[in-house]
């Protein structure tokens, strides 16, 4: 098994962002498969199993956090008006024993995101 992984942090204060909806779908020419739906824990923490047996080792997988509704409830200073809504991320798992590490460190308009694996 694969496992997908992530931890998101709120880079303007410096706190854990849980709650925040993601899901992880396989896209192709055919439209896109859902693979899970989940949200981060308290700790910002993403961590999920994904069954890659005959797998195309070629695939594009699609992470979306739902970042929107995160910033929704907490308390932006008027003058940053949040208008991000999602980070989208793609990229491919071609090792279906491995580990895949997407940090994410997010503000109300922008992100910093990497993905190790």
């Amino acid at each position: 098994m694969a496992t997908v992984s992530s931890h998101i942090l709120n880079g303007v204060d410096g706190t854990h962002a849980g709650g925040i909806a993601v899901s992880l779908s396989r896209i192709g020419t055919q439209g896109s498969t859902l693979i899970f739906a989940t949200r981060t824990d308290d700790g910002g923490r993403l961590l999920e199993e994904v069954d890659l047996t005959g797998a195309d080792i070629d695939a594009t997988y699609e992470a979306i956090f739902a970042t929107g509704a995160y910033w929704a409830n907490r308390s932006i200073p008027s003058s940053e008006s949040q208008i991000m809504q999602e980070i989208v991320l793609r990229f491919q798992m071609p090792d279906p024993g491995k580990k895949y590490h997407m940090p994410i460190i997010l503000s109300p308009n922008s992100y910093s995101a990497w993905l190790s694996g």
